[in-house]
């Protein structure tokens, strides 16, 4: 038997009789984009047994529920192709796997654990617990308790994940220097606390977070918060996106500011010369209105006849050409689903880092900027006039 087979063998026996704690992958060398490694466990969905798959990807998790052979089946390419390590761990034993070029190594060690828990509906663990932290409540996340309410649910899960994308991401600006956060459009603050609560209180990052916003009882409501819960270096500032003086901004973040408001935060973050700059964009009326009134015949004339398949258009082009504009300022970007959309139907993040570009480079990217703009009608994007493009 290779040392796959018995690997898989191992995992099969330690699935059936309940010993199985976990199995780890890693090096990945496949040719799937920021893949990093694949966590996999047991749970027991709807009285199903099932092995759960939790890909770990550079800025995201995904999370794949198979059946035992589909199971079997994905681990086997999985070693044989796209990881050189994995180690199985068992209530009673380890078994690592290593491969290096043709030779395949297995190594069992003994070990001893308690029986796992398979109950998928268990509660999970958040980056920002829910107990001791009374901004939570006074933001109206939780009770006087620490218990989340019903109604916030959908808050918490959202708040949690977005600091799961963002910490990594702002951890990786180098170490010996402040890193200054300013976000834009930041509302009740509900990102804007919880990212200042886990840099300094778990990663303990120095940092400084602004959070920008128009409604000045929202901004005098956070500031109140922020001075009750000690975080000296958190503070609010009222006014609009598109006054605020970004200098010396490291990263920059906006979630969900209305229509070309994102388009203002962006161009701030450019200004100042961020590190990061990370958005999800909201409405996208600016680049639909003129979609429609000019009417561009193209390929896609079937789709944009009707009206929700012309919104979702709308949000790809209007997304798209920011991502490109990002690019020609000397960004690398990446956009992404941040969230489920069953929490809330605006759920695209575009993360851009600070890259280098050549002049022959940024050409190209102006050239394409204006070849979409042909296809779809459009006379400009608003980013693109801000950035004197």
């Amino acid at each position: 038997m290779s040392q796959i087979e018995e690997f898989l063998t191992a995992t099969k026996a330690a699935f059936a009789d309940g010993s199985l704690v976990k199995i780890k992958l890693g090096a990945y060398h496949g040719t799937e984009a920021d893949l990093k490694t694949i966590d996999i466990k047991k749970i027991v969905v709807k009285r199903e047994d099932k092995f759960s798959f939790t890909f770990h990807y550079k800025t995201r998790d995904i999370i794949k529920n198979l059946i035992q052979p589909e199971a079997i089946g994905h681990l086997r390419t999985a070693l044989a192709e796209e990881f050189r390590t994995a180690v199985l761990e068992t209530t009673t034993f380890d078994l690592a796997f290593e491969r290096q070029g043709d030779k395949l190594r297995l190594k069992r060690t003994d070990a001893s654990r308690a029986e796992p828990s398979t109950d998928h509906d268990r509660t999970k663990n958040r980056m920002i617990a829910p107990t001791g932290k009374p901004y939570l409540h006074d933001l109206k996340i939780t009770d006087d308790k620490g218990s989340v309410l019903n109604a916030s649910q959908d808050k918490y899960r959202q708040i949690n994940k977005m600091v799961e994308i963002f910490a990594p991401l702002i951890q990786a600006i180098p170490a010996d220097r402040q890193a200054r956060i300013v976000d834009m459009g930041s509302g009740k603050g509900y990102l804007t606390f919880a990212l200042y609560d886990y840099l300094t209180s778990i990663v303990q990052r120095d940092v400084e977070i602004v959070g920008v916003e128009f409604r000045p009882d929202m901004v005098k409501l956070c500031n109140e918060i922020a001075q009750k819960s000690g975080f000296s270096n958190l503070h609010f500032e009222q006014g609009a996106i598109e006054n605020y003086d970004s200098s010396g901004a490291n990263v920059v973040i906006a979630l969900h500011a209305c229509d070309t408001a994102t388009d203002d935060a962006i161009h701030k973050g450019i200004a100042a010369g961020a590190d990061l700059i990370a958005v999800a964009p909201c409405c996208h009326k600016q680049i639909r209105r003129q979609i429609e009134s000019h009417k561009a015949r193209n390929n896609l004339d079937f789709l944009l006849q009707h009206g929700v398949f012309m919104e979702r258009q709308a949000e790809m082009v209007t997304d798209g050409l920011r991502s490109l504009i990002l690019e020609e300022a000397g960004y690398k970007t990446k956009v992404f689903e941040f969230i489920s959309d069953a929490h809330t139907p605006k759920n695209v993040l575009i993360v851009a880092e600070k890259s280098r570009k050549s002049d022959a480079e940024r050409a190209v990217i102006r050239d394409k900027i204006t070849a979409t703009k042909a296809y779809f009608g459009i006379d400009y994007h608003h980013l693109e006039r801000l950035q004197g493009l």
